[in-house]
């Protein structure tokens, strides 16, 4: 039994085009109590989960010094913007190697700008 064929998907398509290795900005809205705000997470992308219904991606961002991890659900209404700050020269699909990392070298190197616009 698939998700997809219980759950009915709204796909979203304010979310541009991304892969492992890109740093991108997520803003989503955030309730607390009766309260709702918006908080924006800017990581690299360690992992991408292109499953339907289930599709998920994790983010990854050091901050003081401690390794940070979230993973968001890519059909989720409760993600408002998902922008691409910088784009990523990775050669794996998972990057869990960043874990293990200093933050220095756990930055992906950045694709050219020529390379990217013969995509």
């Amino acid at each position: 039994m698939d998700i997809s064929s219980v759950v009915e998907t709204k796909v979203n398509e304010d979310i541009p085009e991304f892969r492992p290795g890109d740093t991108i900005k997520v803003k989503l809205k955030i309730i607390e109590g009766e309260r709702e705000r918006s908080q924006t997470f800017e990581g690299v992308v360690i992992r991408k989960r292109p499953s339907g219904a289930g599709a998920s991606f994790t983010l990854r961002k050091v901050f003081q010094g401690i390794g940070v991890e979230r993973t968001f659900p890519l059909h989720s209404p409760r993600l408002e913007t998902v922008e691409v700050v910088r784009k990523g020269r990775v050669r794996r699909a998972k990057l869990y190697y960043l874990r293990e990392l200093s933050s220095k070298m756990a930055k992906a190197k950045v694709k050219s700008r020529a390379k990217d616009e013969l995509r």
